[in-house]
């Protein structure tokens, strides 16, 4: 059986990880398969527990192939510190967030205001745990 943790990132996945790397029955990695195409994206070993917010844009996919035979665990951390922390490392990287604002959201990069940047990381937060909750 897998284990997905799902969560919107900045929520202290990779520590989760570490801890359950300790574990002798199962692997554990935090976005182990971020980078992967089609059917490889979900292909994770038997036995397998993964930290990836990427995974709330594969809900419906992840459920087709894991079903009943996943245990699916929802991190979450408090709203203000997560979008505090995704607002604040914005142009340090690409980050989900980032993309989520300026792909899903439209949003010109040039055009967006420090408060956007609260304001889309909220969205991102409120976005991603609905799926989380409903899936």
């Amino acid at each position: 059986m897998n284990v997905f943790i799902l969560n919107t990132g900045r929520c202290g996945s990779t520590t989760v990880i570490r801890a359950f790397q300790h574990a002798t029955n199962y692997t554990a990695l935090h976005e182990s398969r971020s980078s992967m195409l089609a059917t490889e994206r979900l292909n994770y070993p038997t036995n397998h527990i993964e930290a990836d917010n990427r995974l709330t844009w594969f809900l419906g996919q992840l459920d087709q192939k894991y079903g009943n035979d996943a245990f699916y665990v929802h991190l979450l951390r408090a709203r203000a510190g997560t979008v505090a922390s995704y607002a604040k490392r914005w142009d340090s990287n690409v980050t989900i967030v980032r993309g989520f604002g300026e792909s899903i959201l439209i949003r010109r990069p040039d055009q967006i205001s420090d408060i956007e940047k609260l304001q889309i990381s909220s969205d991102y937060y409120d976005a991603a745990n609905a799926n989380i909750e409903l899936f």
